[in-house]
């Protein structure tokens, strides 16, 4: 038992000790979470699992899961030494291999934009190892999650892109299954005891320093965390500081990063390379884990009238004129989702199978001038406009964007979308 006197100062310091280190860790045990889910269907720890069909409405592992490309994925433990990654050629089609650091930073992305359509073999190794050389790609820490994206170009080429994802390899050392850590609405001593060992083994960078002296009075981060040291007064009060992050995330998370234009929420620059913006960084990792930097694909947000979503009851149009397509070198999509109790977000069974629409979305039908409209909502907006229609649940619904290597007037702010507008 602590024998530090337990104070009103000593209590409102580890409630802000506590709400400031949910957020801190929150990337942590989702990222966690995924790999303890991928695990439970026989994933193992430096070995590649293929998902060779399109997602759809049964998808439950990664939230805001997209319908345009294949995803081939991995866990990589470093710590048992180099992991080999072969990339296969991709020609013209989209190819992205991201590596993210246990705080879900991409830090390095493999592919079409940066090494191009010819592929190659890397080395990854972790932070402490002493490997050097011709592509060698360092990992700030030993866990690592590898996510690939291989572009489906429509119902005809599932083949062509599966051929490019066998061609997909990874050759390391064997690792023994990772742990089981706690679910983010944990009891305080439970979360953090897992935000405890999951920080240990994943240190995280020199310019966390400043908020990890405002967490230090909880004992986490070198893998020492003793729940016991705090009385039965002190443990309410951090109680009290994680129900307090968990309540306020999108207040404090959502609104410091994004800018809102035209009803639509802009991705902040630093999605997917986050910095110190510890936040919004949470938010991601709760409703967009994975995302990618805005240089590689830029999501936007619906902003939707009731809490940023739309209601499916209702009729929606979004009005692309032809003289202001939106401007990608890849390829763009526009995904409907319905959100979950605990602010996630998933495609949901319609009669058309049909989770996206995008400029690839066989048999649209456009203006004679040029123009695109999609129709959004639960009832069919008619026989002659069904061919646009994005159904929608008969209830709350979210809209994202994603235009995948979007060009330098999308990526400046220059080029904004048109506005989902109601019909009725």
């Amino acid at each position: 038992m602590t024998s530090v006197p337990t104070t009103a100062s000593r209590l409102d310091g580890l409630r802000d000790a506590a709400r400031e280190a949910w957020f801190f860790t929150l990337p942590l045990i989702e990222m966690a979470m995924t790999r303890s889910r991928e695990a439970a269907k026989g994933g193992r720890l430096n070995t590649l699992s293929h998902v060779r069909d399109l997602l759809t409405h049964t998808a439950r592992l990664v939230t805001m899961p997209n319908n345009d490309t294949l995803y081939s994925s991995a866990h990589l433990d470093l710590s048992q030494g180099p992991v080999t990654l072969s990339v296969p050629p991709s020609g013209d089609r989209y190819l992205s291999v991201a590596l993210m650091d246990m705080y879900t930073n991409n830090f390095a992305i493999l592919g079409s934009r940066t090494t191009g359509p010819d592929g190659g073999t890397f080395r990854l190794i972790g932070p402490n190892d002493a490997v050097s050389g011709d592509g060698v790609i360092r990992s700030p820490t030993n866990d690592v999650w590898l996510l690939a994206r291989i572009l489906v170009e429509g119902p005809g080429d599932l083949d062509g892109a599966r051929a490019v994802q066998a061609g997909l390899s990874i050759q390391g050392p064997a690792a023994a299954p990772a742990p089981r850590r706690a679910h983010r609405s944990a009891p305080w001593a439970e979360y953090l005891a897992s935000a405890d060992a999951l920080m240990a083994a994943n240190p995280p960078p020199v310019t966390d320093l400043a908020l990890l002296r405002r967490i230090a009075p909880l004992g986490i981060g070198k893998g020492e965390f003793q729940a016991d040291r705090f009385t039965a007064e002190e443990g309410a009060a951090i109680q009290q500081g994680l129900d307090l992050a968990r309540a306020t995330l999108f207040k404090v998370g959502g609104a410091a990063a994004n800018s809102v234009v035209d009803g639509w929420i802009y991705p902040a620059s630093s999605l997917g390379d986050f910095g110190q913006a510890y936040g919004y960084r949470a938010v991601v990792a709760l409703v967009g884990l994975a995302a990618l930097p805005p240089v590689e694909a830029m999501y936007m947000r619906g902003a939707g009238p009731d809490q940023g979503h739309y209601d499916g009851t209702r009729l929606w149009r979004l009005h692309i004129p032809a003289d202001r397509k939106i401007p990608v070198d890849g390829f763009w999509s526009l995904s409907l989702y319905e959100p979950t109790s605990e602010g996630q977000y998933f495609f949901i069974e319609n009669p058309l199978d049909r989770f996206l629409i995008g400029d690839r979305t066989p048999g649209l039908v456009y203006g004679d001038d040029g123009s695109l409209e999609i129709w959004i909502g639960h009832e069919s907006p008619g026989a002659g406009l069904e061919s646009n229609w994005l159904p929608a649940p008969a209830g709350p619904f979210a809209l994202n964007l994603r235009a995948y290597l979007p060009r330098a007037e999308l990526l400046g702010g220059h080029y904004r979308l048109p506005p989902v507008l109601p019909v009725d």
